[in-house]
Formats: structure tokens, C-alpha cells, sequence
């Protein structure tokens, strides 16, 4: 998931309570009951959760047909309400708005899914910095997220329901804001990054590499958030290509896709001395070097590149654990770094790499799974596009890798996985 556009700008909340007020991030350090629901629409027998997660349910259950309408009404209200926010979004307004409201709403959906949404909440808190979000920011979107929601859930919309929800956004937000406060002792907003070689591997698909202008820590299968120059403050996510190396350089995969404003520079425009900037490294598609189970890694298209970064991770450390590799392409041409992988292989005898064409094999790459395995000692790793994710996802479930054992790198879907 694309790290969600936030607001910025200087007021608070505009006169009315106090309730999304949250406790003030720490300084920067010095330079150097009863009734849930309206009578007219009884609650099913049974409901899972929390009294509050049951309230915000029914919400999202209500604006779910409707929630383009939601998301423009609260624009609406924001940029009405705080006009000073309205030229620190981007010119990609339409897919960066979708971003931040379907993100708290994710996000309040989730509630009780405590160790899972804090993971997200902290995430998204550190990348927010680069927008220039603070702790008084909050506030504003906290007003005009009731607003939208009271005006289109009105059929489920209660005093309680409200006070769910403020409950809801004041934690939501607070853990956002300590996380950004911390990282902020630690970190910079973002990092720039000169591109030191662009290598075009197909007409649409480029491997880029590039040299921060300062350390840059990072987790192989992780990823990061790129802006660049062409198009300020639209962000896009890309995996990191390989483990860290000693000379700090960080290579990305970029596919352009119709209408991607980022890919599109990334691939056609960008070229080496073109400087650009990185987000914060996120992600939990790690390695456990705890244990010696085997990987099996699923990856489709450029959803290859964290996969590469996972096998370097496991070579660096020595370890002989076994690196299954499933490699999905819809027709040969798609498999650009195929190359690379059989060379891995060729080097490290506990790795098999499998490439899985669609269009030679009428046979989807999870599954293929069936055909192999068995998988029960192995922990799984999917990248790539998000149908591709979820049914891996219900394959490695039905051959019976518990879902404990299943990372991938969607966060929305990581969310969905965990609830």
C-alpha cells in the first residue's frame, strides 16, 4: 500500500470539543450499554469484538457502497474547514486522498486486532513525517472524518456510534503521533538518492540503482516510498531489489503502469544524476534467522525484487536452510531478472527456482504450489500483485501453512490477513 497522503497546515481542531485533541508529541531534541443501534435496525444475534468494534463495523458496513461519496464529502470539509491544507496535496489528488481516509478507516475497522494494527499505525506514523505532518495536524481530520461519516451512516449513526469512533481515531492517532516523535530522534524525514545506473530490462520494466547521501538502514524484503522530482509530494512504494550491501547502494524494480505518475519517470524519464527521494524503510517480510525453517517465496512480476532480496539475505548469513523460489510471469517475456535467479541457484545448492508462465502452463503461480511440496516446515513469502497476493494466500491456507507463517508485502491485505 502506498503510504497515505496526510493533511498539514497550522490549525487544530476549529471551534468545537476537544475530543481528537491528542497529548502533544515530545519536543525535537536540540539542533546538534445500552444501545448500540437505532431500534429500526436490530443487531444480528451474534457480533464478534469489543462494544466499540462492533459500533465501527456497522459503520463501514453502512458507507462501504457509497464510499466515494464519503471520501469526497470529507475532502469537502477539510479544505472548506481548513483551506490551508489544500495546496499541500499533490496534483495525483485522486488516488493520494483515497489513500489517507481508506487508511484510518482500515485502520478503526481493525480495532481489536491490536498487534497487527499497531505495527500498521507506527508505520504509517514515521512515513507521514515526510509530508511534514505534526501532532496538531491531527486534529482537523479527526473533525471532518465524523463529519463525513455521521452524514452518510446516518441510519446507523448514534451518540455511542460517535463516541466509538472518537475513541477510536484519538488511539488510532496517538499511536501515529508517539511513533513519528520517536523516529524522529533517530531518522530523517526522507533521504535523497542519486541514481547511479538505470537499466531498462524490458520496453516498461527498469532496475534502478541508487547511492543515498547518507547511511540508509534498511531489512531485505522490506520497502520503501519514492518521490521524485518530477512529480513533488506523490509517493510511491517499491521493494528494495537485494539485501543490504557494505557500499550502501539500494537497487529498486520499477514496472510503469498506465497512469503512473512515478513508475512512468521512474522507467522512461529518470536517468543516472537524477536525484530522488526515499521514505522510511517498512515492511514485515522478513527473514527470521531464528529458526532454520525452509522459505517458500512466491514472486509475481516485479514482486521478484524483495523475493531476490530474501535468497541474498539467507546467503549472507550462511545459514543452508532450504529457498524454494516460484517465479510467475504471464509469458516469458515477463521473467526480466531470470537471469539472476537461475545465477543464484547456480551458486547456493539449497535454492530451486521455479519460473511458472501463465501463458504456457494455463496454470496460475499458487497453483502450482499443489504440484510441489510438501510445505508444512516452511514459512511463505508473497510479492506481487495484490490478486496474485490473496489467492497465494488461500492456496498456502489450504495445502496447511497457518496463516502465522504467511508474510507478504501488502499492508491493507496484511491487516485483512490478520483479522
Amino acid at each position: 500500500m502506498d503510504a497515505p497522503t496526510t493533511t498539514s497546515g497550522e490549525n487544530g481542531m476549529s471551534g468545537g470539543s476537544g475530543w481528537f485533541t491528542p497529548r502533544s508529541a515530545p519536543p525535537a531534541p536540540p539542533p546538534d450499554s445500552p444501545e448500540l443501534v437505532p431500534a429500526q435496525r436490530p443487531a444480528p444475534a451474534v457480533e464478534e469484538g469489543s462494544a466499540d468494534a462492533i459500533l465501527i463495523r456497522r459503520t463501514m458496513a453502512e458507507i462501504g457502497p457509497i464510499a466515494d461519496k464519503v471520501t469526497s464529502y470529507f475532502y469537502a470539509l477539510l479544505f472548506v474547514r481548513h483551506p490551508e491544507l489544500r495546496a499541500l496535496f499533490p496534483a495525483a489528488m485522486d488516488s493520494q486522498r483515497e489513500r489517507l481516509l481508506k487508511a484510518l478507516l482500515t485502520a478503526a475497522e481493525h480495532l481489536d486486532n491490536t498487534s497487527v494494527l499497531v505495527d500498521y499505525l507506527q508505520s504509517l506514523g514515521r512515513g507521514h513525517r515526510k509530508y511534514g505532518t505534526r501532532a496538531e495536524h491531527y486534529p482537523a481530520v479527526g473533525e471532518c472524518l465524523i463529519g463525513a461519516l455521521s452524514r452518510y451512516a446516518a441510519s446507523v449513526w448514534s451518540p455511542e456510534a460517535e463516541a466509538a469512533w472518537v475513541r477510536a481515531y484519538t488511539t488510532i492517532s496517538q499511536v501515529m503521533i508517539d511513533a513519528a516523535a520517536a523516529d524522529e530522534l533517530r531518522a530523517p524525514a526522507w533521504w535523497q538518492a542519486e541514481i547511479v545506473t538505470h537499466d531498462l530490462r524490458t520496453p516498461d520494466v527498469a532496475v534502478l540503482t541508487v547511492r543515498p547521501g547518507q547511511p540508509y538502514p534498511f531489512l531485505a524484503g522490506q520497502y520503501t516510498s519514492v518521490e521524485t522530482p518530477w512529480w513533488p509530494r506523490v509517493w510511491r512504494h517499491y521493494s528494495f531489489a537485494s539485501a543490504p550491501r557494505s557500499d550502501g547502494l539500494l537497487t529498486f524494480h520499477v514496472k510503469a503502469v498506465p497512469a503512473g505518475w512515478v513508475s512512468n519517470a521512474l522507467v522512461h524519464r529518470a536517468r543516472p544524476g537524477d536525484v530522488i527521494r526515499l521514505g522510511p524503510p517498512t515492511g514485515s517480510m522478513t527473514v527470521d534467522h531464528t529458526t532454520d525453517s525452509g522459505l517458500l517465496c512466491l514472486g509475481g512480476g516485479t514482486g521478484i525484487a524483495p523475493i531476490k532480496a530474501l535468497v541474498e539475505d539467507v546467503a549472507e548469513r550462511g545459514a543452508r536452510r532450504p529457498v524454494e523460489v516460484f517465479y510467475g510471469a504471464r509469458t516469458d517475456h515477463d521473467l526480466y531478472d531470470i537471469d539472476t535467479m537461475l545465477r543464484l541457484q547456480q551458486s547456493h545448492p539449497w535454492l530451486s527456482v521455479r519460473a511458472v508462465i501463465d501463458q504456457l502452463a494455463h496454470i496460475q503461480l499458487p497453483d502450482a504450489l499443489r504440484e510441489y511440496g510438501p510445505w508444512n516446515e516452511y514459512d511463505a513469502y508473497l510479492s506481487g500483485p495484490p490478486g496474485m497476493i490473496r489467492s497465494g494466500i488461500d492456496t498456502l491456507r489450504d495445502i496447511g501453512i497457518p496463516s502465522g507463517r504467511i508474510r507478504h508485502d501488502s499492508v491493507e491485505e496484511l491487516l485483512v490477513v490478520g483479522n
